[in-house]
Protein backbone atom coordinates (compact mmCIF):
# COMPACT_ATOMS: atom_id res chain seq x y z
CA UNK A 1 0.00 0.00 0.00
CA UNK A 2 3.09 1.93 0.82
CA UNK A 3 3.78 1.93 -3.27
CA UNK A 4 0.26 2.38 -4.36
CA UNK A 5 0.05 5.80 -2.47
CA UNK A 6 3.95 6.87 -3.14
CA UNK A 7 2.69 6.34 -6.78
CA UNK A 8 -0.38 8.29 -6.29
CA UNK A 9 1.51 10.73 -4.94
CA UNK A 10 3.82 11.18 -7.67
CA UNK A 11 1.07 10.91 -10.44
CA UNK A 12 -0.75 13.75 -8.52
CA UNK A 13 1.85 16.10 -9.37
CA UNK A 14 2.21 14.84 -12.43
CA UNK A 15 -1.22 16.25 -13.39
CA UNK A 16 -0.64 19.52 -11.28
CA UNK A 17 2.28 19.90 -13.88
CA UNK A 18 0.30 19.40 -16.77
CA UNK A 19 -2.59 21.30 -15.59
CA UNK A 20 0.12 24.31 -15.51
CA UNK A 21 1.04 23.54 -18.96
CA UNK A 22 -2.31 23.46 -20.20
CA UNK A 23 -2.73 26.90 -18.85
CA UNK A 24 0.62 28.13 -20.45
CA UNK A 25 -0.55 26.89 -23.67
CA UNK A 26 -4.03 28.72 -23.18
CA UNK A 27 -1.93 31.83 -22.84
CA UNK A 28 0.35 30.96 -25.57
CA UNK A 29 -3.03 30.54 -27.97
CA UNK A 30 -4.18 34.08 -26.62
CA UNK A 31 -0.62 36.10 -27.88
CA UNK A 32 -0.58 34.34 -31.07
CA UNK A 33 -3.89 35.36 -31.93
CA UNK A 34 -4.26 38.57 -30.34
CA UNK A 35 -4.69 42.07 -32.22
CA UNK A 36 -3.61 44.48 -30.08
CA UNK A 37 -0.14 44.68 -29.39
CA UNK A 38 -0.57 45.13 -25.48
CA UNK A 39 -1.23 41.23 -25.71
CA UNK A 40 1.06 39.97 -28.29
CA UNK A 41 3.75 41.61 -27.77
CA UNK A 42 4.01 42.76 -24.07
CA UNK A 43 2.04 40.36 -22.54
CA UNK A 44 -0.86 41.78 -20.85
CA UNK A 45 -2.83 38.92 -19.69
CA UNK A 46 -4.02 36.26 -17.52
CA UNK A 47 -5.16 33.09 -17.69
CA UNK A 48 -6.33 30.08 -15.58
CA UNK A 49 -7.95 27.02 -15.06
CA UNK A 50 -10.59 26.87 -12.19
CA UNK A 51 -12.93 24.09 -10.34
CA UNK A 52 -16.65 24.43 -10.46
CA UNK A 53 -16.93 26.66 -7.22
CA UNK A 54 -14.81 29.36 -8.64
CA UNK A 55 -11.64 28.49 -7.26
CA UNK A 56 -8.28 29.05 -9.04
CA UNK A 57 -6.15 25.71 -9.58
CA UNK A 58 -3.79 26.97 -11.82
CA UNK A 59 -2.56 29.87 -13.42
CA UNK A 60 -0.34 30.14 -16.68
CA UNK A 61 3.49 31.38 -16.02
CA UNK A 62 2.89 33.97 -18.88
CA UNK A 63 1.05 36.98 -17.29
CA UNK A 64 0.87 39.92 -14.81
CA UNK A 65 -0.08 39.42 -11.24
CA UNK A 66 -2.88 42.08 -11.55
CA UNK A 67 -4.94 40.44 -13.55
CA UNK A 68 -3.93 36.90 -12.35
CA UNK A 69 -5.15 37.55 -8.66
CA UNK A 70 -8.31 39.87 -9.33
CA UNK A 71 -9.47 37.42 -11.90
CA UNK A 72 -8.83 34.53 -9.38
CA UNK A 73 -11.74 36.70 -7.76
CA UNK A 74 -13.96 37.45 -10.48
CA UNK A 75 -14.71 33.61 -11.78
CA UNK A 76 -17.25 33.90 -8.49
CA UNK A 77 -19.01 36.72 -9.46
CA UNK A 78 -19.71 34.74 -13.53
CA UNK A 79 -21.18 32.25 -11.27
CA UNK A 80 -23.15 33.84 -9.28
CA UNK A 81 -24.99 35.10 -12.22
CA UNK A 82 -24.46 31.98 -14.55
CA UNK A 83 -24.46 28.80 -12.36
CA UNK A 84 -22.45 26.04 -13.45
CA UNK A 85 -25.16 23.55 -14.11
CA UNK A 86 -26.50 26.18 -16.49
CA UNK A 87 -23.86 26.64 -18.96
CA UNK A 88 -23.61 24.96 -21.84
CA UNK A 89 -20.85 23.52 -24.36
CA UNK A 90 -19.36 26.45 -26.54
CA UNK A 91 -20.42 29.10 -24.55
CA UNK A 92 -18.33 31.89 -23.43
CA UNK A 93 -18.95 34.89 -20.99
CA UNK A 94 -17.74 38.24 -20.65
CA UNK A 95 -17.20 41.56 -18.73
CA UNK A 96 -14.85 44.39 -18.22
CA UNK A 97 -16.85 45.58 -14.56
CA UNK A 98 -13.68 47.09 -12.68
CA UNK A 99 -15.70 45.63 -9.40
CA UNK A 100 -15.83 42.53 -11.08
CA UNK A 101 -13.35 41.98 -13.14
CA UNK A 102 -10.01 43.19 -12.70
CA UNK A 103 -10.03 46.49 -11.87
CA UNK A 104 -10.58 48.79 -15.07
CA UNK A 105 -12.71 49.33 -18.21
CA UNK A 106 -9.81 47.95 -21.15
CA UNK A 107 -9.21 44.99 -19.18
CA UNK A 108 -11.94 41.89 -20.63
CA UNK A 109 -12.14 38.86 -18.59
CA UNK A 110 -14.00 36.01 -20.71
CA UNK A 111 -15.03 32.90 -18.45
CA UNK A 112 -16.11 29.54 -20.77
CA UNK A 113 -16.87 25.92 -19.00
CA UNK A 114 -15.24 23.05 -20.22
CA UNK A 115 -17.24 19.75 -20.74
CA UNK A 116 -15.72 16.23 -20.69
CA UNK A 117 -18.25 13.36 -21.95
CA UNK A 118 -21.21 16.22 -22.10
CA UNK A 119 -20.33 16.87 -18.26
CA UNK A 120 -19.16 20.03 -16.84
CA UNK A 121 -15.91 19.45 -15.59
CA UNK A 122 -14.08 22.79 -14.91
CA UNK A 123 -13.74 26.36 -16.04
CA UNK A 124 -11.10 28.17 -17.90
CA UNK A 125 -10.83 32.35 -17.69
CA UNK A 126 -8.56 35.03 -18.90
CA UNK A 127 -8.03 38.62 -19.31
CA UNK A 128 -6.24 40.58 -21.64
CA UNK A 129 -5.82 44.39 -21.75
CA UNK A 130 -7.46 46.13 -25.20
CA UNK A 131 -6.18 49.29 -26.59
CA UNK A 132 -9.17 51.25 -26.71
CA UNK A 133 -13.02 50.56 -25.24
CA UNK A 134 -14.45 54.05 -26.11
CA UNK A 135 -14.80 57.05 -23.76
CA UNK A 136 -12.28 59.40 -22.98
CA UNK A 137 -9.80 56.54 -22.95
CA UNK A 138 -7.16 55.23 -21.39
CA UNK A 139 -6.07 58.24 -18.42
CA UNK A 140 -7.09 59.59 -15.60
CA UNK A 141 -9.07 62.48 -16.56
CA UNK A 142 -12.42 61.32 -15.93
CA UNK A 143 -14.90 61.92 -13.40
CA UNK A 144 -16.87 58.54 -13.02
CA UNK A 145 -16.10 55.04 -14.12
CA UNK A 146 -19.31 55.99 -16.82
CA UNK A 147 -16.64 58.64 -18.14
CA UNK A 148 -14.11 56.02 -19.07
CA UNK A 149 -15.60 53.86 -21.84
CA UNK A 150 -17.93 51.12 -22.58
CA UNK A 151 -19.10 49.67 -19.37
CA UNK A 152 -19.74 45.94 -19.91
CA UNK A 153 -21.80 43.86 -17.37
CA UNK A 154 -21.44 39.94 -17.48
CA UNK A 155 -22.98 38.38 -20.64
CA UNK A 156 -23.14 36.00 -22.86
CA UNK A 157 -20.64 36.69 -26.15
CA UNK A 158 -21.04 33.15 -27.32
CA UNK A 159 -23.72 30.64 -27.24
CA UNK A 160 -23.63 27.46 -27.74
CA UNK A 161 -20.54 28.85 -29.90
CA UNK A 162 -23.00 31.25 -32.16
CA UNK A 163 -21.86 34.81 -31.53
CA UNK A 164 -23.84 37.16 -30.05
CA UNK A 165 -24.66 39.55 -32.64
CA UNK A 166 -25.97 42.71 -30.71
CA UNK A 167 -23.03 42.29 -28.31
CA UNK A 168 -20.38 43.15 -31.06
CA UNK A 169 -22.99 45.50 -32.39
CA UNK A 170 -22.58 47.33 -29.14
CA UNK A 171 -19.00 47.14 -28.64
CA UNK A 172 -18.09 47.78 -32.43
CA UNK A 173 -20.04 50.91 -32.59
CA UNK A 174 -18.26 51.85 -29.08
CA UNK A 175 -14.61 51.60 -29.51
CA UNK A 176 -12.31 53.88 -31.79
CA UNK A 177 -10.38 50.44 -32.54
CA UNK A 178 -13.47 48.39 -33.51
CA UNK A 179 -11.30 45.79 -35.21
CA UNK A 180 -8.58 45.23 -32.36
CA UNK A 181 -11.86 44.73 -29.79
CA UNK A 182 -13.77 42.55 -31.64
CA UNK A 183 -10.79 40.65 -32.77
CA UNK A 184 -9.13 40.65 -29.20
CA UNK A 185 -12.54 39.48 -27.94
CA UNK A 186 -12.32 36.17 -30.79
CA UNK A 187 -8.82 35.96 -29.39
CA UNK A 188 -9.95 35.45 -25.40
CA UNK A 189 -12.67 32.95 -26.68
CA UNK A 190 -10.15 30.75 -28.94
CA UNK A 191 -7.12 30.89 -26.01
CA UNK A 192 -9.97 29.38 -23.74
CA UNK A 193 -11.29 26.78 -25.80
CA UNK A 194 -7.57 25.51 -26.68
CA UNK A 195 -7.57 24.94 -22.79
CA UNK A 196 -10.06 22.83 -23.08
CA UNK A 197 -8.92 20.94 -25.60
CA UNK A 198 -6.27 20.51 -23.85
CA UNK A 199 -7.47 19.57 -20.50
CA UNK A 200 -9.81 16.99 -22.18
CA UNK A 201 -6.71 15.29 -23.80
CA UNK A 202 -5.32 15.31 -20.28
CA UNK A 203 -8.72 13.96 -18.79
CA UNK A 204 -8.91 11.66 -21.04
CA UNK A 205 -4.65 10.12 -20.62
CA UNK A 206 -5.50 9.94 -17.27
CA UNK A 207 -8.62 8.67 -17.08
CA UNK A 208 -9.89 11.33 -14.87
CA UNK A 209 -13.23 11.73 -14.37
CA UNK A 210 -13.56 14.83 -12.58
CA UNK A 211 -10.54 17.85 -11.46
CA UNK A 212 -12.00 17.52 -7.74
CA UNK A 213 -9.50 14.97 -6.17
CA UNK A 214 -6.66 16.90 -8.05
CA UNK A 215 -8.05 19.78 -6.63
CA UNK A 216 -7.78 18.58 -3.31
CA UNK A 217 -4.19 17.82 -3.84
CA UNK A 218 -3.37 21.33 -5.05
CA UNK A 219 -5.29 23.12 -2.67
CA UNK A 220 -4.36 21.04 0.34
CA UNK A 221 -0.73 21.02 -0.68
CA UNK A 222 -0.12 24.74 -1.64
CA UNK A 223 -1.85 25.74 1.79
CA UNK A 224 0.87 23.60 3.73
CA UNK A 225 3.56 24.87 2.07
CA UNK A 226 2.38 28.13 2.60
CA UNK A 227 1.46 28.14 6.59
CA UNK A 228 5.07 26.63 7.10
CA UNK A 229 6.24 29.06 5.20
CA UNK A 230 4.67 31.90 7.49
CA UNK A 231 5.90 29.69 10.32
CA UNK A 232 9.16 30.63 9.66
CA UNK A 233 8.55 34.23 9.88
CA UNK A 234 9.05 36.54 13.32
CA UNK A 235 5.58 37.33 14.54
CA UNK A 236 5.10 40.75 15.38
CA UNK A 237 3.01 43.72 13.50
CA UNK A 238 5.55 45.94 11.14
CA UNK A 239 4.33 49.14 9.42
CA UNK A 240 5.32 51.02 6.41
CA UNK A 241 4.36 53.53 4.02
CA UNK A 242 4.81 54.84 0.51
CA UNK A 243 3.96 57.68 -1.42
CA UNK A 244 2.75 58.83 -5.16
CA UNK A 245 2.53 61.72 -6.88
CA UNK A 246 -1.27 61.42 -7.03
CA UNK A 247 -3.01 63.41 -9.57
CA UNK A 248 -5.00 66.86 -6.96
CA UNK A 249 -2.07 66.14 -4.20
CA UNK A 250 0.17 63.52 -3.27
CA UNK A 251 -0.93 59.99 -2.22
CA UNK A 252 0.51 58.39 0.76
CA UNK A 253 -0.29 54.68 0.88
CA UNK A 254 0.28 52.90 5.18
CA UNK A 255 0.17 49.06 5.80
CA UNK A 256 0.24 47.73 9.23
CA UNK A 257 1.52 43.76 8.84
CA UNK A 258 0.41 41.49 11.35
CA UNK A 259 2.10 37.84 10.69
CA UNK A 260 -0.10 35.34 12.53
CA UNK A 261 1.40 31.60 12.79
CA UNK A 262 -0.75 30.88 9.45
CA UNK A 263 -1.82 33.39 8.46
CA UNK A 264 -0.91 37.52 7.47
CA UNK A 265 -3.02 40.71 7.56
CA UNK A 266 -2.70 43.97 6.36
CA UNK A 267 -4.41 46.57 7.45
CA UNK A 268 -4.29 49.76 5.45
CA UNK A 269 -5.77 52.22 7.83
CA UNK A 270 -4.03 56.02 7.39
CA UNK A 271 -4.14 55.38 3.90
CA UNK A 272 -5.00 58.56 1.49
CA UNK A 273 -8.53 59.05 0.34
CA UNK A 274 -10.45 58.65 -2.93
CA UNK A 275 -9.46 60.55 -5.82
CA UNK A 276 -11.80 62.83 -8.26
CA UNK A 277 -9.89 61.02 -11.09
CA UNK A 278 -8.86 58.11 -12.09
CA UNK A 279 -5.97 56.56 -10.24
CA UNK A 280 -8.46 55.02 -7.74
CA UNK A 281 -8.26 50.97 -7.37
CA UNK A 282 -10.72 49.05 -6.62
CA UNK A 283 -10.60 46.73 -3.80
CA UNK A 284 -9.49 43.39 -5.74
CA UNK A 285 -6.92 44.87 -7.54
CA UNK A 286 -5.20 46.27 -3.90
CA UNK A 287 -5.74 42.94 -3.06
CA UNK A 288 -4.25 41.23 -6.14
CA UNK A 289 -0.76 43.19 -5.45
CA UNK A 290 -0.72 42.79 -1.89
CA UNK A 291 -0.49 39.28 -2.35
CA UNK A 292 1.57 39.28 -4.83
CA UNK A 293 4.32 41.38 -3.01
CA UNK A 294 4.00 39.15 0.20
CA UNK A 295 4.06 36.15 -1.76
CA UNK A 296 7.27 37.15 -3.60
CA UNK A 297 8.68 37.37 -0.26
CA UNK A 298 6.95 34.72 1.77
CA UNK A 299 6.65 31.89 -0.43
CA UNK A 300 7.78 32.48 -4.29
CA UNK A 301 8.33 28.95 -5.05
CA UNK A 302 4.86 27.82 -4.12
CA UNK A 303 2.47 27.72 -7.16
CA UNK A 304 0.16 30.32 -7.31
CA UNK A 305 -3.53 29.02 -6.47
CA UNK A 306 -6.89 30.24 -4.48
CA UNK A 307 -5.23 27.93 -1.51
CA UNK A 308 -1.41 29.12 -1.74
CA UNK A 309 -3.21 32.96 -1.62
CA UNK A 310 -5.85 32.17 0.62
CA UNK A 311 -3.54 32.90 4.43
CA UNK A 312 -3.02 36.50 3.13
CA UNK A 313 -6.12 38.81 4.42
CA UNK A 314 -6.73 43.00 3.37
CA UNK A 315 -8.75 45.32 5.67
CA UNK A 316 -9.17 47.86 3.39
CA UNK A 317 -11.11 50.84 5.07
CA UNK A 318 -14.04 52.86 3.24
CA UNK A 319 -13.17 55.62 1.53
CA UNK A 320 -9.45 55.24 0.98
CA UNK A 321 -8.26 54.88 -2.26
CA UNK A 322 -7.43 51.73 -2.15
CA UNK A 323 -11.13 50.80 -1.97
CA UNK A 324 -12.89 52.45 -5.01
CA UNK A 325 -16.47 52.40 -4.55
CA UNK A 326 -18.86 52.52 -7.65
CA UNK A 327 -19.01 54.78 -9.92
CA UNK A 328 -15.24 56.30 -8.79
CA UNK A 329 -13.38 56.39 -11.87
CA UNK A 330 -10.45 53.66 -12.08
CA UNK A 331 -9.39 53.49 -15.05
CA UNK A 332 -5.22 53.84 -14.44
CA UNK A 333 -5.42 51.89 -10.97
CA UNK A 334 -2.75 50.85 -12.29
CA UNK A 335 0.15 54.31 -10.94
CA UNK A 336 -1.39 53.41 -7.53
CA UNK A 337 -1.58 50.01 -7.18
CA UNK A 338 1.36 48.79 -9.02
CA UNK A 339 3.14 50.49 -5.64
CA UNK A 340 1.54 48.12 -3.34
CA UNK A 341 4.11 45.11 -3.86
CA UNK A 342 7.07 47.85 -2.63
CA UNK A 343 4.43 48.63 0.30
CA UNK A 344 4.45 45.37 1.28
CA UNK A 345 8.02 44.94 0.93
CA UNK A 346 8.77 48.11 3.39
CA UNK A 347 6.49 46.00 5.83
CA UNK A 348 8.70 42.44 5.68
CA UNK A 349 11.95 44.13 5.58
CA UNK A 350 11.67 44.46 9.27
CA UNK A 351 10.74 41.09 9.25
CA UNK A 352 13.23 39.50 6.56
CA UNK A 353 15.86 42.33 5.36
CA UNK A 354 17.54 39.94 3.45
CA UNK A 355 14.93 38.84 1.06
CA UNK A 356 13.88 42.13 0.31
CA UNK A 357 14.77 44.18 -2.82
CA UNK A 358 14.91 48.48 -2.21
CA UNK A 359 11.81 49.77 -3.94
CA UNK A 360 11.86 50.25 -8.02
CA UNK A 361 10.07 52.66 -10.73
CA UNK A 362 6.77 50.13 -9.72
CA UNK A 363 3.85 51.95 -12.33
CA UNK A 364 4.51 51.06 -15.84
CA UNK A 365 5.37 54.26 -17.85
CA UNK A 366 2.91 53.16 -20.10
CA UNK A 367 1.52 56.30 -22.32
CA UNK A 368 -1.44 56.38 -24.34
CA UNK A 369 -0.82 57.97 -27.40
CA UNK A 370 -3.35 59.60 -29.71
CA UNK A 371 -3.34 61.63 -33.30
CA UNK A 372 -5.33 62.80 -36.73
CA UNK A 373 -8.68 64.25 -36.13
CA UNK A 374 -9.80 63.40 -33.07
CA UNK A 375 -6.73 65.78 -31.97
CA UNK A 376 -6.04 68.37 -34.76
CA UNK A 377 -9.30 68.63 -36.55
CA UNK A 378 -9.07 69.58 -39.88
CA UNK A 379 -6.11 70.28 -39.76
CA UNK A 380 -4.67 66.81 -39.10
CA UNK A 381 -1.48 65.47 -41.08
CA UNK A 382 -1.79 61.52 -39.97
CA UNK A 383 -4.30 59.66 -39.84
CA UNK A 384 -6.89 59.08 -36.83
CA UNK A 385 -4.29 56.54 -34.46
CA UNK A 386 -4.76 55.19 -30.80
CA UNK A 387 -1.68 53.33 -29.30
CA UNK A 388 -0.33 52.33 -26.07
CA UNK A 389 3.67 51.28 -25.59
CA UNK A 390 4.34 49.71 -22.22
CA UNK A 391 7.85 50.67 -21.06
CA UNK A 392 9.44 50.08 -17.53
CA UNK A 393 12.05 52.15 -15.58
CA UNK A 394 14.25 50.26 -13.22
CA UNK A 395 13.73 47.40 -10.23
CA UNK A 396 15.42 48.31 -7.04
CA UNK A 397 18.40 46.41 -6.36
CA UNK A 398 18.87 42.87 -4.37
CA UNK A 399 20.51 42.20 -1.44
CA UNK A 400 23.06 39.95 -3.19
CA UNK A 401 22.49 41.33 -7.39
CA UNK A 402 21.94 44.89 -8.85
CA UNK A 403 18.62 45.62 -9.75
CA UNK A 404 17.07 44.86 -13.76
CA UNK A 405 17.53 47.85 -15.74
CA UNK A 406 14.31 49.07 -18.00
CA UNK A 407 12.15 45.82 -16.49
CA UNK A 408 9.12 45.73 -15.12
CA UNK A 409 8.10 44.78 -11.50
CA UNK A 410 5.86 44.15 -9.91
CA UNK A 411 3.39 43.57 -13.51
CA UNK A 412 6.09 41.65 -15.32
CA UNK A 413 4.48 42.82 -18.60
CA UNK A 414 7.15 42.64 -21.52
CA UNK A 415 8.51 46.31 -22.95
CA UNK A 416 7.01 46.67 -26.16
CA UNK A 417 9.82 46.29 -29.12
CA UNK A 418 9.74 50.24 -30.89
CA UNK A 419 9.23 48.40 -34.46
CA UNK A 420 5.78 46.76 -33.46
CA UNK A 421 4.34 50.03 -32.07
CA UNK A 422 6.29 51.94 -35.35
CA UNK A 423 4.15 49.24 -37.64
CA UNK A 424 0.82 50.07 -36.40
CA UNK A 425 0.82 53.79 -35.98
CA UNK A 426 2.21 56.52 -37.53
CA UNK A 427 4.88 57.46 -35.13
CA UNK A 428 8.37 57.19 -33.96
CA UNK A 429 10.48 56.50 -31.48
CA UNK A 430 13.73 58.55 -32.15
CA UNK A 431 15.35 57.60 -28.78
CA UNK A 432 15.07 54.67 -26.43
CA UNK A 433 17.92 53.93 -24.19
CA UNK A 434 19.38 53.39 -21.09
CA UNK A 435 19.36 56.76 -18.48
CA UNK A 436 22.89 56.99 -17.50
CA UNK A 437 23.19 57.90 -13.25
CA UNK A 438 19.30 56.82 -13.09
CA UNK A 439 20.31 53.90 -10.55
CA UNK A 440 20.34 54.49 -6.98
CA UNK A 441 23.53 54.20 -5.92
CA UNK A 442 24.57 51.26 -3.47
CA UNK A 443 26.44 48.04 -2.28
CA UNK A 444 24.20 46.54 -4.69
CA UNK A 445 22.99 49.63 -7.19
CA UNK A 446 19.16 49.78 -8.50
CA UNK A 447 18.57 49.19 -12.04
CA UNK A 448 18.77 52.20 -14.70
CA UNK A 449 15.42 54.05 -16.30
CA UNK A 450 15.29 54.66 -19.96
CA UNK A 451 15.51 57.92 -22.19
CA UNK A 452 12.62 57.74 -24.52
CA UNK A 453 11.67 60.32 -27.02
CA UNK A 454 8.94 59.84 -29.08
CA UNK A 455 7.04 61.80 -32.64
CA UNK A 456 4.54 61.90 -34.82
CA UNK A 457 5.16 61.01 -38.47
CA UNK A 458 6.10 64.24 -39.88
CA UNK A 459 6.49 65.42 -36.62
CA UNK A 460 2.56 66.32 -36.71
CA UNK A 461 0.85 67.65 -33.64
CA UNK A 462 -0.48 64.29 -30.88
CA UNK A 463 -1.70 63.88 -27.91
CA UNK A 464 -0.29 61.51 -24.61
CA UNK A 465 -2.43 61.14 -21.97
CA UNK A 466 -0.16 60.75 -19.26
CA UNK A 467 0.04 58.10 -16.42
CA UNK A 468 3.29 58.41 -15.17
CA UNK A 469 4.71 57.87 -11.45
CA UNK A 470 7.22 58.39 -9.20
CA UNK A 471 8.35 61.81 -10.31
CA UNK A 472 7.91 63.96 -6.90
CA UNK A 473 8.48 60.61 -5.16
CA UNK A 474 11.17 58.86 -6.66
CA UNK A 475 11.99 55.05 -5.56
CA UNK A 476 14.10 54.80 -2.00
CA UNK A 477 16.90 53.11 -1.34
CA UNK A 478 17.01 50.77 1.82
CA UNK A 479 19.89 50.08 4.09
CA UNK A 480 21.78 53.26 3.11
CA UNK A 481 21.16 52.83 0.19
CA UNK A 482 20.50 55.84 -2.26
CA UNK A 483 17.02 56.91 -4.06
CA UNK A 484 16.83 55.67 -7.68
CA UNK A 485 16.13 58.28 -9.97
CA UNK A 486 13.12 60.42 -10.52
CA UNK A 487 11.66 60.73 -14.03
CA UNK A 488 10.53 63.55 -15.94
CA UNK A 489 8.00 64.00 -18.43
CA UNK A 490 8.38 67.05 -20.90
CA UNK A 491 9.50 68.29 -24.37
CA UNK A 492 12.26 68.25 -26.58
CA UNK A 493 12.41 71.97 -27.41
CA UNK A 494 15.14 74.14 -26.03
CA UNK A 495 14.02 74.81 -22.56
CA UNK A 496 12.79 71.30 -21.84
CA UNK A 497 9.90 72.54 -20.74
CA UNK A 498 8.20 70.07 -18.37
CA UNK A 499 4.27 68.35 -18.85
CA UNK A 500 2.36 67.31 -16.18
CA UNK A 501 2.82 63.83 -15.14
CA UNK A 502 -0.95 62.81 -15.14
CA UNK A 503 -3.58 64.20 -17.36
CA UNK A 504 -4.50 64.91 -21.49
CA UNK A 505 -2.13 66.76 -22.64
CA UNK A 506 -1.14 67.66 -26.71
CA UNK A 507 2.57 67.99 -28.52
CA UNK A 508 2.58 70.45 -30.63
CA UNK A 509 3.69 70.50 -34.47
CA UNK A 510 7.17 70.28 -34.34
CA UNK A 511 7.98 68.73 -30.84
CA UNK A 512 8.55 65.39 -29.76
CA UNK A 513 7.37 63.75 -26.23
CA UNK A 514 10.35 63.30 -23.82
CA UNK A 515 10.15 60.41 -21.39
CA UNK A 516 12.91 60.09 -18.41
CA UNK A 517 12.18 56.35 -16.67
CA UNK A 518 13.13 56.18 -12.89
CA UNK A 519 16.02 54.38 -12.07
CA UNK A 520 15.69 51.59 -9.20
CA UNK A 521 16.79 51.92 -5.27
CA UNK A 522 20.02 51.11 -4.59
CA UNK A 523 20.67 49.06 -1.17
CA UNK A 524 23.51 49.30 1.48
CA UNK A 525 26.45 51.99 1.03
CA UNK A 526 27.56 52.41 -1.81
CA UNK A 527 31.68 52.81 -0.42
CA UNK A 528 30.81 49.23 -0.27
CA UNK A 529 30.24 48.09 -4.02
CA UNK A 530 33.33 46.22 -5.87
CA UNK A 531 35.42 49.64 -7.01
CA UNK A 532 35.97 46.58 -10.55
CA UNK A 533 31.47 46.71 -10.74
CA UNK A 534 31.91 50.76 -10.37
CA UNK A 535 34.52 50.95 -13.47
CA UNK A 536 32.82 48.72 -15.17
CA UNK A 537 29.17 50.44 -15.40
CA UNK A 538 31.50 54.07 -16.18
CA UNK A 539 33.09 52.15 -19.36
CA UNK A 540 29.86 51.15 -20.47
CA UNK A 541 28.46 55.02 -19.92
CA UNK A 542 25.84 54.27 -17.77
CA UNK A 543 27.79 56.31 -14.62
CA UNK A 544 29.88 59.15 -15.05
CA UNK A 545 33.10 59.77 -13.72
CA UNK A 546 31.63 62.29 -11.03
CA UNK A 547 29.14 60.06 -9.76
CA UNK A 548 31.96 57.16 -9.28
CA UNK A 549 33.83 59.59 -7.33
CA UNK A 550 30.95 61.41 -5.56
CA UNK A 551 28.36 58.64 -4.34
CA UNK A 552 31.43 55.65 -4.08
CA UNK A 553 34.19 56.67 -4.12
CA UNK A 554 36.00 55.46 -7.15
CA UNK A 555 38.51 57.56 -9.10
CA UNK A 556 38.10 56.31 -13.03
Amino acid sequence: MKETGALAAIQRQIQWNRLIAVVEEQAQTMIRTAFSTTVREAGDLSAGVFDLKGRMLAQAVTGTPGHVNSMAESVGHFLAKFPAHAMRPGDHYITNDPWLGTGHLHDLTVVTPAFRKGRIVGLFANTAHIIDIGGLGMGPEARSVFEEGLYIPIVKCFDRNRPNETFFDFIRAGSRTPVELEGDIYSLCACNDAGIRRLVEMMDEFDMDSLDPLAAHIFESSLRATVEEIRGLPRGTFAAEIRSDGYEAPVTLKAAMTIHEDRIEVDYAGTSGLSTRGINVPPAYCRAYSCFGIKCVVAPEIPNNWASLSPFHMRIPEGCILNAPRPYPVSVRHVIGQLLPDLMMGCLHQAVPERVTAEGSSALWNPPLRGGAQVSGPAAEVEDFEIITFNSGGTGARPAKDGLDGTAFPSGVRTMPVEATENVAPVIFWRKELRPDSAGAGRTRGGFGQIMEIGAKGDAEFAVNAIFDRVANPPRGRDGGMDGAPGWVGLNDANGTPLRTKGFQVIPKGRRLVLKLPGGGGMGDPRRRDPALVRRDVADGLISPEAARALYGVEV
